[in-house]
């Protein structure tokens, strides 16, 4: 059974949520549905976020390796590297 749910969450918070909805092709009510269901299912809060499936990033997780140099540094070096 469907129950409505009113909630108070700042303006700008709603408009990415709508925006982000629209991206997805699904609306902003089934997302927040889906994300309690997780949260409850945990049981905790704190695992809630380690727990959601990504597909896309654990595919690629542990691929890149932390060298130390900012971003801005190794594109830097990426391009001098190409154009020399």
């Amino acid at each position: 059974m469907l129950a409505k749910l009113t909630l108070t969450i700042e303006q700008s918070v709603i408009e990415q949520a709508k925006e982000y909805a629209q991206k997805k092709n699904r609306s902003v009510s089934r997302i927040v549905e889906e994300y309690l269901k997780n949260i409850v299912s945990n049981h905790d809060i704190s695992t809630s976020f380690s727990t959601l499936k990504s597909p896309i990033t654990d595919s690629i997780s542990g691929m890149f390796h932390d060298n130390g140099k900012s971003y801005s540094d190794m594109l830097s070096e990426a391009l001098q590297d190409k154009y020399v």
